[in-house]
């Protein structure tokens, strides 16, 4: 349930860009998740506004969800591969692997949802300013 209010949050968020859950009814395999499953999983991808910037805004500011590398515990996990696992990669390989810089995974874990989500609206609050000092 966490994760799937976390994914209406994301979507509706002015500083997300896009939000890649099956749970979402714009998600291209929502239709087999729903019959396929039991519940749509506690993982979900999404891509803020900017770039490497704004995504280590939104990491920075996180109070809640924990930096890390291997998702999928019982607590809440962030990590934004262009910073994180494939930093190392040159730019234009992570762009023909399809690694944005702007793509956020989570994993949602078993805390209160309505802080987790206050969590990542702080996160994504520091997004937006951090593109005011842009122009």
């Amino acid at each position: 349930r966490n994760a799937h209010a976390i994914a209406l949050f994301l979507d509706k968020h002015k500083a997300v860009k896009r939000v890649a859950y099956p749970g979402l009814t714009s998600h291209p395999q929502h239709a087999i998740a729903k019959k396929q499953q039991h519940g749509f999983g506690a993982m979900i991808t999404f891509y803020c506004i900017g770039g490497r910037e704004q995504s280590a805004a939104i990491l920075k500011n996180l109070r809640i969800f924990a930096l890390a590398e291997s998702l999928g515990a019982v607590e809440s996990l962030a990590e934004c591969p262009a910073l994180m696992t494939h930093a190392s990669v040159p730019d234009d390989q992570r762009a023909l692997l399809g690694i944005d810089d702007s793509l956020i995974r989570l994993s949602v874990g078993i805390e209160s949802c309505q802080d987790l989500i206050d969590d990542l609206g702080r996160g994504l609050e520091a997004a937006l300013e951090s593109m005011q000092h842009i122009s």
